[in-house]
Order: structure tokens, then C-alpha cells, then sequence
């Protein structure tokens, strides 16, 4: 069983470190909100349903072979998508997408479910996850493993397939705000 888990198992933490108290969780966020991330809408489809949110907890993990990591909070209901379909879509949004962004996040609070993806323009590349045209660039994914980690899950993918544009400002989140970036 052991062979199965992807970690250094006779690794141990720094003793004197592991005492030490971690910051608060504001303090956490805090500090955060410093740090400027690419805005991201992660989609997914199990069947006929379709999930997605925006989010930010998003890093590529190696060039080859290609894979992204995907930390997705639980208690949101692109989770299951994902976790029953194996696969999602993460849309790497320009600047113009601001407002699609907002739709994900559910800052339009009139806004829920199949209703987000009448903003935007919608197709499917290999694994049917649903993929926003415009986007600067698309990773099409297959799900490999997933970790449990406190309130999120953490999808470590294969990309499959990707789209991109090479025009257009970037779309950035930084201390609460959206924010473009010029190319």
C-alpha cells in the first residue's frame, strides 16, 4: 500500500519548526491578497451537468511530462464535478473577462449554476470539460490523483489539450481587486 503514495514517507519536519504556531487564518489572507495570480474559471462536466468557479489556486507542476496542480474548494459543487468526471477545464482569462470572472465567483448573486455559462462563449475540446472561448490560454485535463487537503482538494492533472491566444491584456487578482495586465 505504501508504494502507492506519492510522498517522501521518511522525510520528517523540522522538530523546533513544528512547534511554532502557524499564523492566524487572517493573517493568512492578509498577506495574500498581496500576492498577484492569474484569474482562472475551472470547469467541469459530469454528463449534463456543468460546474465551474473562478479561482486562483492554480500552478503548473512540470513541462513534461505536462502536468497542472488545481486546489478546489470542497463545499463547491464543481468538486464532485470533477472528482465524478475525472476531468476539468482550467480557462486562463483576459482582461476583457472580467465580468465572466465575477459570474464564476458568484459576485452576481442572481447568477447560479447552468445560469454562469450563459456568459461567455462555451466549447468542448478533449475531455468534454466546458472550455471559454477568448480565453488567453485553455488546459484541457485529465484528473490523475487528488489529495485531500483540509478544505480543499488538490487536482494533480495531465494536460490533454490547449488553446491560445496571443493578444490581450492578462487578467490578474491582487489586494481584492481585478486588475489587467498589459502583454
Amino acid at each position: 500500500m505504501s508504494q502507492d503514495i506519492n510522498q517522501l514517507l521518511d522525510w520528517t519536519p523540522n522538530a523546533r519548526l513544528a512547534a511554532l504556531p502557524p499564523v492566524t487564518s487572517e493573517e493568512h489572507r492578509y498577506g495574500m491578497r498581496h500576492f498577484a495570480v492569474g484569474v482562472t474559471i475551472i470547469t467541469a462536466r459530469d454528463g449534463e451537468t456543468r460546474a465551474g468557479l473562478t479561482a486562483t489556486a492554480v500552478c503548473s507542476v512540470t513541462a513534461d511530462p505536462p502536468r497542472l496542480v488545481v486546489f478546489v474548494n470542497k463545499n463547491v459543487a464543481a468538486s464532485d464535478v470533477i472528482l465524478n468526471s475525472g476531468a476539468l477545464c482550467v480557462n486562463v482569462l483576459a482582461g476583457d473577462q472580467e465580468e465572466v470572472a465575477k459570474v464564476f465567483a458568484g459576485m452576481l448573486k442572481e447568477v447560479h449554476g447552468e445560469a454562469r455559462f450563459e456568459h461567455g462563449r462555451w466549447r468542448e475540446l478533449a475531455t468534454g470539460a466546458p472550455t471559454l472561448d477568448g480565453s488567453l490560454a485553455n488546459f484541457d485535463c485529465r484528473v490523475i490523483k487528488v489529495f485531500d487537503e483540509s478544505t480543499h482538494h488538490a487536482f494533480l492533472c495531465e494536460v490533454l489539450a490547449t488553446c491560445e491566444r496571443n493578444d490581450g491584456e492578462a487578467l490578474i487578482y491582487l489586494n481584492g481587486a481585478f486588475r489587467r495586465i498589459p502583454q
